[in-house]
């Protein structure tokens, strides 16, 4: 059966779909290497999407902890007039 839900596809969606069997259909064995190219291609993507989060996260972090030491430098100052 085809993947039909409204959920995001996943690798091992493309890797488990099947088909129906029909007279004059699709080489079976085109279809299923398409699929698992398909799904190594959506496996780098969300490899190098998870990255790319992590890494923004990190930095959302860096500058959080900045704009709080710039902040307590800039506080710490005014003090000290």
């Amino acid at each position: 059966m085809i993947y039909l839900s409204g959920q995001r596809p996943l690798p091992q969606h493309a890797r488990a779909a099947t088909f129906d069997t029909r007279w004059r259909g699709l080489d079976p064995d085109q279809v299923y290497a398409y699929l698992n190219r398909l799904a190594d291609e959506m496996e780098r993507l969300h490899r190098e999407l998870t990255t790319a989060n992590t890494e923004a996260e990190r930095i959302r972090q860096a500058l959080h902890q900045w704009q709080s030491r710039q902040s307590a430098h800039r506080h710490h100052s005014r003090g000290s007039r």
